[in-house]
Order: C-alpha cells, then structure tokens, then sequence
C-alpha cells in the first residue's frame, strides 16, 4: 500500500515532528505551524490521512487503517528523533499510531481532543454528529456549509491569518471524507482508546482551547490523567484551534515542551 500524502520540510533536522490534521483539515493548514518549527531546527513532516488531500477515500476508513499508514510514512521517512503531533480526529489516532512505531517515537502533542467517543455526554455526542451529517439546505454551496461548521468551534473573538487558513482549508474538505470520518470517530471502542492512552510511555502534551466544546479542557484533561507521562495546558480564549487562534501562546508551550525533551540541535 503506498504512503499517504505528506510535505517533507527541512531535510536536514535530526528530530521530526508529523503533523496530523483532525476531520476538517489537510496538511496545507499547518503552513505557519511548520515554518515555526523550521526556523527552531525541527524536521517536518504534514501528512493528509486516507481519504484527504489526493488519496482515495477507503471503502471503510477507521483508526487502525489509519494509524497504520501513518506507522509506514514513520518507518519510511522517520529520523533520530521522531515526535507526533495530532490534532483532533489526529490526537485520537495519536496513540494508536504509537503503538505501531514505539520504538521509532520519543514524544507526543495531542491538541483539542478528549480521545474517544464516551469522553462526552449524551448530548455532546448527539451534537457532534448532528452537526457534521446533517446535510445542508438544498442549493447551499457545501463549503459554505462546512465554513459554517468550524466558524462555531473557534473562539468568538478568534481572528487573524492563521484562523483564516483553518477556515479555508478546513471548510474545502471533501463531505464524504467527513462524514467516513465521523463514523470512524463514533466505532473507535472506548476501552480500546483507553489502553492505547494508557500505554504511551513518551513524554506528552496535551493542549486544550479555554472555550472548545468539541475537545473540551475537562475531557482532555481525563485523558491527560490516563497516560504516566503527561503534560496538560489550556490556551486562553481560544476554540479547537488552539495553535491557530493564539499563537503566541501556544508556541511558547509547545517549544518550551519540545526543548525539554526532544531539543533539536
């Protein structure tokens, strides 16, 4: 099976970072994340999982199949050092992605999700699904639709070139890939998610928005409690897209966590 989608940036870093966008991404939403990273000596590489960018959607797109492409695109272009950031849909994939390559990750960054499907209440998970398969009035340009779907996990006073790149990528991705991708959220087993968590033994961020309902600080933080090795930080003001919304502070958190353990020189 061929790798999927990826952007290699600076070749010469000896620590990677792979970047992994959630249900409404691609790898071209993480342009500024990844020039921040090159100018601190870091590696990059931004992948489109199944189903994104130019692949084909997969007949069944789940988290293994997933997780296991990412593994192959690791073993194949993996250096010294290698850390996984995932955000969203990607932080769910994260662990189980890591169980496939332990031995090739040395650190993770999960951002702005809370893990499996019964990390919400009932109601969560209604509005979750309610608002990403509801097919949009007759004659609505679905782009618009789905702009209209990532505007109400931003932060209200969320604004500036970074939020308008998520919203434009984000917006463009393909209905079908999202609605596989729901499913794939709604079949990942609980107790599965739970063990995968709980056998990261990397050290790991994870990143909450004060104001995300979809990866909400409280769910995040259950996971943070899950794995031995954790890390747990909230970005004021900002929605799911805390690395877009506020930079700033997000930086200082994620290049502070990697200097510690994964420096790049």
């Amino acid at each position: 099976m061929a790798l999927p989608d990826y952007q290699l940036s600076n070749d010469a870093g000896k620590v990677t970072v792979y970047l992994l966008h959630g249900i409404y991404g691609a790898k071209e939403y993480w342009r500024p994340t990844i020039g921040r990273l090159i100018e601190h000596g870091y590696r990059v590489v931004a992948w489109e999982a199944p189903g994104y960018g130019q692949s084909a959607l997969p007949a069944q797109l789940s988290f293994d199949l997933v997780a296991e492409a990412g593994a192959r695109l690791i073993r194949a272009t993996g250096s010294e050092r290698n850390v996984v950031f995932g955000h969203s849909m990607g932080g769910q994939i994260t662990p189980r992605l890591i169980g496939k390559v332990a031995d090739r990750i040395h650190a993770a960054v999960i951002s702005a999700t809370i893990g499996y499907f019964g990390n919400r209440t009932k109601e969560e998970q209604e509005e979750f699904v309610r608002k990403r398969t509801t097919p949009p009035p007759p004659g609505t340009d679905p782009i618009v639709a789905q702009r209209m779907v990532v505007d109400s996990m931003l932060g209200s006073g969320s604004s500036g070139p970074e939020v308008d790149l998520v919203r434009a990528v984000a917006a463009a991705t393909p209905p079908a890939t999202v609605q596989a991708a729901v499913k794939a959220v709604q079949a990942y087993a609980e107790a599965e998610a739970v063990a995968a968590f709980k056998a990261i033994q990397v050290p790991t961020l994870l990143v909450a928005g004060e104001v995300d309902q979809t990866g909400h600080p409280a769910g995040m933080k259950r996971v943070a409690d899950m794995i031995a090795r954790s890390e747990f930080a909230v970005i004021p003001g900002c929605g799911h897209y805390p690395w877009a919304e506020n930079p700033a502070h997000f930086s200082q958190v994620f290049f502070d966590f990697l200097r510690r353990h994964v420096p790049a020189a």
